[in-house]
């Protein structure tokens, strides 16, 4: 059984207010994305890594898995204009069988614990299909200018990534959503739209995504004093 991982990484962040998109701008000379990567490339239990991008970004791509001596990047195949279109091209790519664990992780969630991520991993082993999520602490609030109701946070959660699933039920459930033209915002709503249960796992506050300033500020300074 093979545990690959794929990586979409075609979208702009244009709420960054950056030149390039977010997961290639740098910090303390290393590319966003390249965090990332590396917390694959560590761990063991991973085998290949797969990155759907914009081709406009293949080259500097080449250069980062050639710059740290990325082993485990297979791959790099063309992304699409939605989320859902990249993770699919890359999943279309793959020479995997039914029972592969397939990891989706954001290119712009470079904080991934390895205690997290082998949590998952087991989980995934035994229930299939796994979403890593963190529970609300915050009081939620419904409404736009003014409040409209209170939410029960108890029962909800902030879905993370790594999503992991079977490749044989994620490849189903995403040609299900293309027929059905279905645009999920991420692989466990289209997993669980196409009636798999998917299980949950404690993520962590360290695994956030990079979205917008403040994110990259906080990013940084977790980088620059080793708090992570």
């Amino acid at each position: 059984m093979k545990k690959i991982v794929i990586i979409p990484s075609g979208g702009k962040g244009l709420r960054l207010g950056t030149d390039i998109p977010k997961q290639y701008v740098k910090v303390n000379n290393k590319e966003l994305i390249a965090y990332t990567i590396d917390v694959f490339e560590q761990c063991d239990e991973i085998d290949e890594i797969v990155i759907a991008a914009q081709k406009d970004y293949f080259d500097l791509l080449n250069k980062i898995i050639k710059k740290y001596s990325f082993k485990k990047v297979l791959k790099i195949v063309e992304g699409g204009k939605e989320r859902q279109d990249s993770v699919y091209n890359a999943l279309s790519s793959l020479s995997a069988s039914n029972r592969d664990l397939i990891l989706v992780h954001d290119a712009a969630r470079p904080l991934l614990p390895q205690k997290v991520l082998l949590s998952a991993l087991q989980s995934a082993e035994n229930f299939d299909n796994v979403v890593v999520g963190i529970k609300a602490k915050d009081t939620l609030i419904k409404g736009s200018d003014s409040v409209l109701s209170y939410v029960d946070r108890s029962e909800v959660f902030y879905a993370q990534t790594p999503q992991i699933f079977r490749y044989g039920i994620l490849k189903s459930a995403m040609e299900k959503a293309i027929r059905k033209s279905f645009l999920g915002t991420d692989e466990s709503m289209l997993v669980h739209k196409a009636s798999y249960k998917v299980k949950l796992v404690e993520g962590s506050v360290f695994n956030f995504k990079v979205t917008t300033k403040d994110d990259l500020d906080l990013f940084t300074s977790l980088v620059n004093n080793k708090l992570y």
